[in-house]
């Protein structure tokens, strides 16, 4: 889920990395209090407290902008790492993890507004919600499939189609509780319950997919 499109040497490259962030974090922001019709790029500039072509120089346009935002989200919480499979590591241990970080990604705040914001205007907007998929969801998806992958061709599950797995996994992980937190009949469970649905989510997967 790297996003390599910005110079990885020459100079006052620590000033340009933290001019990168501060837009990506003012985008994020606006868009998600202002939507993204919006959410202009002069506006993510000001609040960087960088200058229009700053931005343009990281990003190219608006809808490149949204996609990194959302991948930088995705990524602060769900590293690559997280879907790798040690030798030697236990399955239980590896789907806690992710499980865990996923949960905590999609019950974010930030994670509740964004989705609000989509579904308000994936009717008007089918294009800009397909890309807020691509650069989320999908890439969480396909992370997911090869490490269930590994797991299948390690003999620590037997998974015919990894991506079918990985989709439920992740279904499992949101239960009801996410919806209702979506539309705002429910305030956040402590971490207690969270952990608690994480491992009876987790064993249920094992149970289903035990070699």
């Amino acid at each position: 889920m790297s996003d390599n499109s910005f110079p990885t040497s020459g100079p006052g490259r620590p000033k340009d990395l933290a001019k990168r962030k501060a837009i990506l974090e003012a985008a994020k922001n606006l868009f998600l209090s202002k939507g993204y019709d919006g959410c202009s790029m002069d506006a993510i500039a000001t609040e960087a407290g960088v200058s229009k072509l700053t931005v343009y120089s990281h990003f190219t346009d608006k809808e490149t902008l949204f996609c990194a935002a959302v991948k930088a989200k995705c990524e602060e919480q769900m590293p690559e790492l997280l879907f790798e499979l040690p030798a030697g590591a236990s399955i239980e241990s590896v789907l806690l993890n992710v499980g865990e970080n996923f949960q905590r990604l999609i019950n974010s705040q930030e994670s509740l507004e964004l989705h609000r914001v989509m579904v308000a205007t994936a009717s008007q907007d089918p294009k800009l919600a397909r890309l807020f998929y691509e650069a989320g969801p999908l890439q969480l998806l396909q992370e997911m499939t090869g490490l269930l992958t590994q797991a299948n061709q390690a003999g620590k599950l037997r998974i015919e189609v990894p991506v079918n797995a990985a989709e439920h996994f992740f279904c499992l992980i949101k239960g009801g509780h996410n919806f209702r937190m979506l539309i705002g009949c429910c305030t956040p469970q402590d971490d207690q319950e969270n952990e608690q649905h994480v491992r009876e989510v987790v064993e249920l997967f094992i149970r289903a997919y035990a070699p």
